[in-house]
């Protein structure tokens, strides 16, 4: 009998052992379970995050460059229109320069002719010979 109990008790370690270890192994399972929800939820969190993230850098993006596209086209209007003042500007003091000089030009022109005139004409008396003033 001192053996049949020692077996019996012997059974009953390893029995109890065995069981203990089960649960051991249960509990791990059960945390991995556990951490691996929490990492599958972190996941998911930063996969929502990134995703807004990106649709803000989109639509910021997308703002950033209207209102690029804006400047660029006022900026454009504006050399347009100084450029066309600029011109329209420089075609009047052309117009008016050319006036003015076409004025002195034909004036001075008037002036040489008239001393030509009377040079020709002071030539003509010193040329012909004097009248005599006998009848």
């Amino acid at each position: 009998m001192k053996i049949t109990s020692l077996i019996a008790a012997f059974v009953a370690t390893v029995a109890l052992t065995a069981l203990g270890q089960e649960g051991v192994v249960q509990d791990v399972k059960h945390g991995a379970k556990k951490a691996g929800e929490t990492v599958k939820d972190g996941l998911e969190t930063v996969g929502e995050k990134t995703k807004e993230t990106a649709k803000t850098v989109g639509k910021k993006t997308k703002e950033t460059a209207e209102t690029v596209g804006e400047k660029t086209k006022e900026t454009g209007e504006t050399v347009v229109r100084k450029t066309k003042e600029t011109v329209s500007g420089t075609g009047e003091k052309a117009s008016g320069t050319t006036q003015k000089t076409h004025h002195k030009s034909r004036k001075a022109a008037s002036k040489a002719k008239a001393q030509t005139t009377e040079e020709q004409t002071t030539d003509r008396d010193s040329n012909t010979p004097a009248q005599s003033p006998t009848p």
